[in-house]
């Protein structure tokens, strides 16, 4: 049972498992932060509470981000895709975003970088 308007309810498209992915943004740089996944009882926390709160799929537990490691993640707002899929949060972060401690989760593991003069690929 969840207290998510049925409204907002209605409009979302879930994976098999109820759940659905919210890509983390800070909201004054644009800077994507991390991925997170949402069932509908999540959503409404978030939506309620102000704080970003996601389902952990290793843990099976709900937790809001910064609980325990004071890096919290303030909302300021929630947005849906075009196919109403996937859920965008833009939040003040506090501290790092990444369980690693690194303001990113995407800081590590950099695939592809196009830093040459007018973004031409170089091999």
């Amino acid at each position: 049972m969840t207290d998510l308007d049925p409204a907002i309810a209605a409009r979302l498209k879930r994976s098999a498992d109820g759940l659905v992915p919210a890509v983390v943004q800070q909201h004054d740089t644009g800077e994507v932060l991390m991925l997170g996944w949402m069932d509908d009882q999540a959503l409404h926390m978030t939506l309620t509470t102000g704080r970003a709160t996601y389902w952990s799929r290793s843990r099976n537990e709900y937790w809001v981000k910064g609980e325990t490691s004071g890096h919290q993640q303030w909302v300021k707002s929630v947005a849906l895709d075009c196919d109403k899929d996937t859920i965008l949060l833009q939040v003040d972060q506090v501290g790092a975003a990444c369980h690693t401690g690194d303001r990113t989760c995407f800081d590590a593991d950099v695939l592809l970088s196009v830093d040459t003069p007018g973004g031409e690929h170089r091999a």
